[in-house]
C-alpha cells in the first residue's frame, strides 16, 4: 500500500507542488465506477492526515457504494484558468489515482475527523477512505509546452513533455 508519505519521502519537491495545487481549493472531483462499469464523477473534499490522504462520503452515497464495491478511483484538483495572454500562469492540475481503503477500525476515521475540528458523532454512518496510491500526476504549462510529471510507487519520477 502506498501512502501519501511515500510520495513525500521519495519526491519531496514534487509532493509539495502537488499538495499546493490540491490544497488551493476546497472542492475536487472524484471518479468512481458504477455497478455496470461506467464512470461516475462526484464532488469531494480531501484531508491529509498522518502521512495519508483521506476522503469521505455521506452515509450510503453513490460514490461510497461505488468504492465499497470497486475501490478504484481517480481524483482531480480544481482547474483554474490561466491569464489569456500567459498560459504559463496556469498553476497546473494535480491528479491522484489508486484504491480507496475503508478502515475496519472506525477509530482511524474518527481521528481524521477530530483533526479537522469535527465531532465524529456528527458523522455517524458516514464513510471515510484512505488512499492507496497507484499514481500521482502533476500537469502544468512551461513556456510553450505541457510538462507532465508522473509518480508511481517503486518507480522514479518521470517527466513527459507535450507541445
Amino acid at each position: 500500500m502506498a501512502a501519501w508519505q511515500e510520495v513525500v519521502g521519495t519526491e519531496p519537491e514534487f509532493a509539495r507542488r502537488v499538495r499546493e495545487i490540491l490544497d488551493a481549493h476546497k472542492h475536487k472531483t472524484i471518479a468512481t465506477l458504477r455497478k455496470d462499469g461506467s464512470p461516475r464523477i462526484s464532488g469531494i473534499e480531501i484531508e491529509f492526515h498522518d502521512g495519508e490522504l483521506w476522503f469521505g462520503s455521506m452515509p450510503e452515497a453513490l460514490k461510497a457504494r461505488d468504492l465499497r464495491r470497486d475501490p478504484r478511483f481517480a481524483l482531480h484538483s480544481a482547474s483554474v484558468m490561466a491569464k489569456e495572454d500567459d498560459p504559463s500562469s496556469w498553476p497546473g492540475d494535480a491528479k491522484v489515482a489508486g484504491l480507496a481503503v475503508e478502515p475496519a477500525d472506525r477509530d482511524e476515521a474518527d481521528e481524521v475527523l477530530r483533526a479537522r475540528g469535527l465531532d465524529p458523532a456528527d458523522f455517524a454512518g458516514s464513510h471515510m477512505f484512505r488512499a492507496d496510491l497507484r499514481e500521482v500526476v502533476l500537469t502544468r504549462v512551461v513556456g510553450d509546452h505541457l510538462e507532465i510529471d508522473l509518480w508511481r510507487p517503486g518507480q522514479k519520477l518521470r517527466r513527459f513533455e507535450r507541445t
